[in-house]
């Protein structure tokens, strides 16, 4: 049976006005005149030196976009929006405390959603609400924006239990999947050592945004040293910030994790270098199953 979890870490934005996608698609590394209500995207703001500030989901009820990102940087996220606005005729409102995000996971998830199972594939939700599959990663089922108040009977109805807390941060490191800032650093991470590349992040034909002519010119000249990969220890995973070492020289860093399972950035030289330690604790690097590099 499916599952789902209301994700209170996450916020909502929404933009409306005529300019909306003309003035996201200029920000954005991802391509925002695919969104309609039967698409949905995943991207990033960056810094103009090409380092991360925001990621999130971009979706469409056909008259707004709905931005689903991490809600305590939401007023950071406005904040850099509005400062780019200008005379483009959009609105951007925080919606927080009268849409929620929600994540539908397990067997069977699509299917009792109406969605066909493509990463970004997307549909309305009846009385309200938009359902998408996971744009980076359709193994990890779909995402949805729903009223507050309304959105677990929403998900019972549609044939959804309640998971546990944990439920949906397990699936997120099995399929090593980054989580926002706590996978990247502000200001310093790039999006290739990131996987945006891997995850349907970036779009290489879309033309300039803000970040773009440093995130293209990694890719072109392969200059991607280190990469986000998973990491399975031997007992607990160390606290994130907690060096990750190989014969006494550091080669990465904990990221996120749950008992023994997390995320690291670690240089690819030592991606299959046994020996690693971090703290007190042995651990192995597993490259993600989508990844190409």
């Amino acid at each position: 049976m499916p599952l789902f979890r209301l994700l209170e870490e996450r916020g909502v934005l929404k933009l409306s006005g005529e300019d909306r996608i003309a003035f996201l698609h200029g920000l954005i590394s991802s391509d925002v005149r695919r969104v309609a209500p039967d698409r949905a995207i995943y991207g990033a703001l960056l810094t103009p030196q090409g380092k991360y500030l925001h990621d999130f989901f971009v979706s469409s009820d056909g008259e707004s976009l709905f931005l689903d990102c991490e809600a305590g940087r939401r007023d950071d996220l406005m904040r850099r929006l509005k400062l780019f606005r200008l005379r483009a005729k959009v609105e951007i409102e925080d919606v927080t405390g009268r849409m929620v995000v929600a994540a539908a996971f397990g067997e069977g998830t699509a299917e009792a959603l109406g969605l066909n199972g493509t990463e970004g594939a997307a549909r309305p939700m009846e009385p309200a609400g938009i359902a998408y599959v996971d744009p980076r990663l359709s193994a990890m089922g779909a995402r949805l924006i729903l009223p507050a108040g309304e959105a677990d009977g929403i998900l019972i109805v549609a044939g959804f239990v309640a998971a546990g807390p944990e439920d949906y941060e397990a699936l997120r490191l099995r399929h090593i999947v980054p989580d926002g800032s706590r996978d990247l650093v502000l200001e310093k991470s790039t999006l290739m050592e990131s996987n945006f590349d891997e995850l349907n992040g970036i779009s290489w034909d879309k033309g300039c945004y803000v970040g773009q002519e440093l995130t293209a010119r990694t890719k072109y000249r392969g200059l991607v040293k280190k990469r986000l990969v998973g990491i399975e220890a031997d007992g607990p995973v160390p606290a994130p910030g907690t060096p990750i070492l190989l014969d006494g020289k550091e080669v990465g860093e904990v990221r996120s994790g749950l008992g023994n399972r997390g995320i690291a950035l670690i240089r690819l030289e030592a991606m299959d270098a046994q020996g690693l330690t971090a703290g007190d604790v042995a651990l192995r690097a597993e490259k993600p199953a989508y990844a190409a590099f």
